[in-house]
């Protein structure tokens, strides 16, 4: 028995030291599960006494630069890394699926109160320069008995390197092609047409501040804010308003994705399915520079999956499928 409970005693103490040894993590990289992203590290950190978690919401590309680099602990995006940058990266890193989330286009229309609908190829219409004006008839068509004004339009995107924006391209890629030709998906592009802005936070804030415009951002900031958002045409014709439901029906219906987790899910079939969803991940290392860091990178993970995954949708994220989380278990014990 003395033995057993001595045993105990050297597991907490290795707990406690491995804790102590890494006072703080540091990270960087999206904005679209930043709300999330600072509950979870919050809460787990109160666990653990002393251990601080910063994180900088500065965009995916970002986060994708800093963690190959090696500057920061782990990094976070909502477009996964090419063929080219896992390569290229000084650091080898493993993509953690976390949660799932949708991206809503918001727009400002004085004197439009209805929910608009917006098809796939409109949208990138809109973007590429092409529809001018909200009384545009291509617009009309989608939203019969609706007053719309001969207003011009103001595209508003994001100006940093954006998992967001690699989102909401992927979705326009698959339904226009004309957009896939001469735009194309990324994390930053090429825009025809808008103004740009930093973060979630700058569109969403430029959206609000700016009659007549259009913009995209993840689903927390358009209700957090009070926004009005559009619904879009799903691949089975159907408008639908982003949602959980939504979410997670693109997730469940996408089918065989691939052991490193780097899944489009945008424009996924269903009749339910919201049609611009998508993982987001945080980018591990798979061997810390601090063996303590790594350890409290794995503890954290088990966290969430634990307990954090419960707490997706009090934020209007999805919980990652269960199929995945148990994936994602064993892919997390490669970490060192």
């Amino acid at each position: 028995m003395k033995l057993r409970s001595l045993v105990a005693g050297a597991f907490a103490l290795v707990s406690v030291v491995a804790t102590a040894g890494a006072q703080s993590l540091n990270g960087a990289g999206a904005t679209f599960p930043n709300p999330i992203y600072s509950k979870w590290f919050y809460e787990f950190s109160q666990q653990k006494g002393g251990l601080k978690i910063n994180y900088q919401p500065i965009g995916s590309g970002g986060g994708i630069r800093q963690v190959s680099d090696g500057t920061v602990d782990f990094g976070a995006t909502d477009g996964p890394m090419t063929d080219d940058q896992i390569r290229a990266a000084k650091v080898k890193t493993l993509h953690i699926p976390t949660v799932l989330g949708a991206v809503v286009p918001v727009y400002n229309l004085k004197g439009v109160s209805k929910d608009l609908n917006f098809s796939g190829d409109v949208l990138a219409a809109i973007y590429m320069g092409e529809i001018k004006t909200w009384n545009d008839p291509r617009i009309a068509k989608d939203n019969p008995g609706v007053s719309l004004p001969n207003d011009p339009i103001v595209p508003v995107y994001r100006s940093d390197g954006s998992g967001t924006t690699y989102i909401f391209t992927d979705y326009l890629s698959k339904v226009s092609g004309d957009w896939q030709g001469k735009v194309g998906k990324a994390t930053s592009v090429k825009w025809p047409t808008g103004i740009g802005q930093k973060g979630n936070e700058g569109v969403a804030g430029m959206v609000r501040q700016t009659p007549s415009s259009i913009g995209y951002v993840e689903l927390i900031y358009a209700l957090q804010n009070k926004m009005q958002f559009g619904t879009v045409k799903n691949a089975a014709g159907k408008f639908i308003k982003a949602s959980t439901e939504g979410v997670t029906a693109a997730g469940a219906n996408v089918k065989n994705g691939p052991a490193d987790y780097r899944v489009s899910i945008t424009n996924a079939p269903g009749a339910t399915t919201y049609p611009i969803s998508s993982y987001t991940w945080l980018l591990i290392p798979v061997k810390s520079t601090d063996p303590n860091k790594g350890r409290i990178l794995v503890e954290f993970l088990n966290w969430m999956l634990d307990h954090g995954e419960a707490e997706a949708q009090t934020l209007s994220y999805a919980a990652l499928p269960a199929g995945v989380q148990t994936s994602v278990r064993q892919t997390i014990k490669q970490i060192q």
